[in-house]
């Protein structure tokens, strides 16, 4: 079962900018079956390394909030209509 489903931290390539030298990590979910699999690759943080000092910078996945908003917000106009729909059979 382990080997079929590995959540881990990867890091990417470093690239040197100025002073600076920046990581980007991210969150893998892969999960392996028989007949196929899947892998979840999303951005978490990029990490930069500046003078001996090592900030983490956290990336905000925009694109997922929002399809997260419109999944709830469909799901409320969804319910509110079953809701309506049984009041007026009743």
């Amino acid at each position: 079962m382990q080997n079929m489903i590995q959540w881990r931290t990867v890091a990417g390539s470093p690239v040197a900018a100025g002073d600076a030298t920046v990581t980007p990590l991210s969150k893998v979910l892969a999960v392996r079956l028989p007949f196929g699999g899947f892998v979840l690759h999303r951005p978490y943080v990029v990490r930069v390394e500046r003078r001996g000092s090592v900030e983490r910078i956290p990336v905000r996945d925009v694109t997922r909030i929002l399809q997260i908003g419109l999944l709830l917000a469909s799901a409320l106009l969804i319910s509110g209509r079953i809701r309506l729909f049984k009041r007026k059979e009743s």
